[in-house]
């Protein structure tokens, strides 16, 4: 035997013997290494650090993490001198990309003979640590160490490390690819996986379509969770160029890519589990921010923040839906895609009817919208069609309004009549907003600064009616999360009176934006917000707000927003159940014929002597208590006083969400609500005798999405 083990060794035949642990970092402190600054800490880190986005890709608890106290610590992590046995040093290496301040280096006699530095340089990069590996045949037999270096403070200024070994294989490498593709099909499709490695992929079809590059989670293992497609909107034939930063050298680009005109995999399209029935949500992929809402030639348009490449943030494209009832949305083309200026970032859109702009058709009516491209100098940059906004074609001239300071994004136009002139609200930096105007949409000046405390963020800016004071008015100046104040505005400055208040006590509401150009005789002020519910195991993620009216009441404490669902909604039910007026029973009383899950309860309560009375809604409560006068739905709760002894609900109950309007709107609260399978059951309950019902009536609604048949046609 001892002849053919002899000459498999000659052959190099020999199987590769186990490797050689150099550090695996799960112990209770470094084991024998040197540590200097902070950046490193005592110990191993066990995973991702506080503020830092999640660390994944390592082997067992620990790895070295020098995201300590944040990208701001610096340092170095120094092992003890070993004998280098094999041919390869493999290792799992993340963090930032710089090869002078962030470094793994092996040293040999005091020299730098092998480095490496992480792989993220753009932002919305990746904390899954990656393969790397150092061929050190050469060096067998010398003594080395390794030497773990941060020295760099700014963003992604920090390395993770793990399970150093040498080995007598190469550690399977990620490389960059390319390939050139016949276009076969109107979508393409790239598989994706949550936790799958982050691939930065570039798509060129120039010049029918520039080239831009996104980040994906992307299955290349073939373990897929769904297939996420993009509309190329290119005429066939046609080649697609497809490259890919970095795949393992062992999968061919070419294998992962599909073609077709329907959604892969889509027979439940609009029916899977989550589905939210009657709050729109993409057909595949991330949304979050509504952009662009305006009402065109009969149809309502809604733009969205949209990340058609993964189920979680990522980088963004302008989505786009259709509506002709404020309900039932068509999902249709992206609208803007990431170009040499940056993603694209939140924005609005108006109507040209002046023709001020001097772009596109001057015998049409101009949809125009306002974006920030977020690229390293956010700037703001603007888009027309004359196509009833099917089609957004850039303005040559980007950006319309270049870098001011800090962030400065997501613009909000409005056409000021008294003047004559455009007025964009823009968010600049923490709770700073400033005001600018325009003759042409195309070159704007800072006309005034807003401060709303404890906001920032998507502004909104709009002029409002006061209810029952015929023609007066007031301003409204708001950002993302809500918070508003009312002013006066005289074309130049907002002088706020009062606020900020709260245009909702939710936990499922975002970034909302209301509809320019709405017709003057419908005279409502209509807004969508970003429901922001995470949507487990699903294909899509989030959803939209319904649709609400705003209007602007005086209240004992002055001029408040208050809020209701759009009417258009009450098309939806399909079937009512009554509820007996009368005294409620004390404890729990089931509601057995309801069913479907899909709701739309008004409920007058008259409390008495009762403590607390509620509705419990596919497994969710929703309670009032008399005592503190506060009405809570599912954990979540806000201050709401009875009148003469009552309370008035709405409660519109979707998949994923419960949105409650109490008193008329005094008190708004879009919460959080995703609810499993098999939850339908609706239960009244009283804490005790003595509340009645005075009137109700629950109502099972429909859903506004087409057949899945129709609905996968792109």
């Amino acid at each position: 035997m001892a002849f053919p083990l002899l000459l498999a060794v000659c052959l190099g035949a020999m199987p590769p013997r186990a490797d050689l642990v150099i550090a695996v970092f799960e112990g209770e402190d470094y084991g024998g290494w040197v540590t200097t600054g902070e950046a490193f800490g005592a110990a191993p880190a066990r995973g991702t650090l506080p503020g830092q986005m999640a660390v994944s890709g390592y082997q067992g608890e620990g790895l070295v993490n020098t995201y300590l106290p944040d990208d701001s610590g610096t340092g170095t992590l120094t092992s003890p001198p070993f004998a280098i046995e094999r041919a390869w040093i493999n290792f799992l290496i993340g963090g930032g990309k710089d090869e002078e301040r962030l470094r793994l280096d092996l040293l040999v006699d005091g020299e730098v003979v092998r480095t490496a530095t992480g792989p993220n340089d753009r932002p919305g990069g990746s904390e899954r640590l990656r393969p790397g590996t150092w061929n050190v045949q050469d060096l067998r037999g010398r003594e080395a160490v390794i030497r773990i270096t941060d020295e760099a403070t700014g963003g992604w200024g920090h390395l993770n490390i793990d399970h150093i070994v040498q080995s007598d294989r190469k550690a399977i490498m990620p490389m960059p690819q390319t390939v050139t593709v016949p276009v076969t099909g109107r979508l393409l499709h790239l598989p994706v996986r949550r936790g799958a490695d982050r691939v930065h992929v570039t798509l060129s079809a120039t010049p029918t379509r520039p080239a831009h590059t996104f980040p994906i989670d992307l299955a290349w293992d073939r373990e897929v969770e769904w297939w996420a497609p993009c509309d190329l909107g290119i005429p066939l034939p046609a080649e697609l160029t497809i490259a890919a930063d970095e795949l393992p050298e062992d999968v061919a680009l070419a294998s992962l890519v599909r073609f077709s005109d329907t959604i892969l995999n889509s027979d439940d399209l609009y029916r899977e589990p989550l589905r939210p029935q009657f709050h729109f949500s993409a057909k595949r992929g991330w949304l979050n921010d509504p952009n662009g809402l305006v009402w065109h030639e009969g149809e309502w348009h809604l733009y969205f923040q949209h990340n058609p490449w993964g189920w979680g943030d990522g980088i963004k494209y302008w989505g786009h839906a259709i509506s002709d009832d404020l309900v039932h949305w068509r999902e249709v083309e992206q609208a803007l895609y990431p170009d040499e200026l940056g993603p694209m970032w939140s924005g609005s859109a108006v109507i040209d009817h002046g023709h001020t702009s001097g772009l596109g058709d001057p015998d049409k009516p101009l949809l125009v919208t306002l974006y920030t491209a977020a690229g390293a100098s956010p700037c703001q940059g603007l888009a027309y069609s004359n196509d009833r906004g099917r089609t957004l074609t850039k303005y040559e001239g980007n950006p319309v309004l270049p870098y001011i300071e800090a962030v400065n994004r997501d613009p909000k136009v409005i056409w000021y009549e008294p003047d004559q002139k455009w007025v964009m609200a823009l968010y600049l930096d923490r709770e700073d907003f400033a005001l600018f105007e325009s003759a042409d949409l195309k070159s704007w000046t800072k006309i005034d600064d807003v401060t709303i405390p404890g906001c920032s963020e998507c502004p909104e800016f709009f002029e409002i009616g006061i209810e029952g004071r015929p023609g007066e008015t007031r301003w409204i100046f708001y950002g993302g999360n809500g918070r508003y104040q009312v002013g006066t505005f005289d074309g130049q400055q907002f002088t706020p009176e009062s606020g900020p208040h709260r245009i909702h006590q939710g936990n499922c509401w975002y970034a909302s934006q209301t509809f320019t150009n709405v017709p003057a005789e419908d005279g409502r002020r209509i807004l969508i917000a970003w429901g922001t519910v995470n949507l487990p195991d699903m294909p899509f993620n989030q959803q939209m707000s319904a649709p609400i009216e705003l209007r602007l009441v005086e209240t004992p404490a002055g001029l408040r927003l208050r809020s209701t669902p759009v009417r258009e909604l009450t098309g939806l039910r399909r079937g009512s159940h009554a509820l007996p007026a009368g005294p409620l029973a004390a404890g729990t009383t089931p509601l057995p014929t309801i069913r479907g899950g899909l709701y739309d309860v008004e409920i007058e309560w008259e409390l008495g002597t009762a403590a607390w009375v509620g509705l419990n809604l596919r497994g969710f409560e929703v309670r009032y208590d008399q005592a503190d006068q506060r009405l809570t739905v599912n954990g979540v709760s806000a201050h709401c006083p009875l009148r003469d002894g009552r309370l008035s609900l709405r409660l519109l109950v979707d998949r994923a969400s419960i949105e409650a309007w109490a008193q008329g709107g005094e008190a708004y609260l879009p919460v959080q609500a995703v609810a499993g399978p098999e939850q339908e059951a609706v239960e009244l309950v009283a804490s005790g005798p003595g509340a009645r019902i005075v009137s109700g009536t629950v109502y099972e609604l429909g859903s506004i999405w087409p057949s899945p048949a129709v609905a996968a046609r792109p």
